[in-house]
């Protein structure tokens, strides 16, 4: 019958060898490409729909009103602040969730420092 200190060690050297399996699997390769782009071109439309929907307001009061265009320069210079804002936020978002990650891997790194020790 084996010993039961020789049970524990094989266990931990099973999860030992799951987590660097786990954590030598390859990523999808497209996934993380397109991520990014995904990534970059919502900033892009975040910011340009802003600007449209000033442009569009601005003009459309300045046409109603028979304002000129200062409406619609003063419309369309918000609508950038707000794209400016929403890509800020979509930044910080980003962060938030690598930041969130990076914790998750070094808890895992560290569990499995752990079991190498015993």
């Amino acid at each position: 019958m084996a010993d039961p200190s020789e049970d524990a060690r094989l266990k931990a050297l099973e999860a030992r060898i799951a987590a660097a399996k786990q954590a030598q699997a390859p990523k999808p390769h497209m996934e993380e490409h397109y991520s990014q782009a995904h990534l970059a071109w919502r900033m892009v439309i975040e910011l340009v729909a802003g600007m449209g929907i000033g442009f569009g307001i601005g003009y459309g009061l300045d046409w109603l009103l028979g304002t000129g265009p200062w409406l619609m320069v003063l419309l369309m210079l918000l609508g950038f602040v707000a794209g400016v804002k929403t890509m800020i936020r979509s930044a910080q978002e980003l962060q938030t969730k690598a930041a969130e990650q990076a914790e998750r891997q070094t808890q895992a790194a560290d569990v499995a420092d752990a079991n190498e020790k015993d």
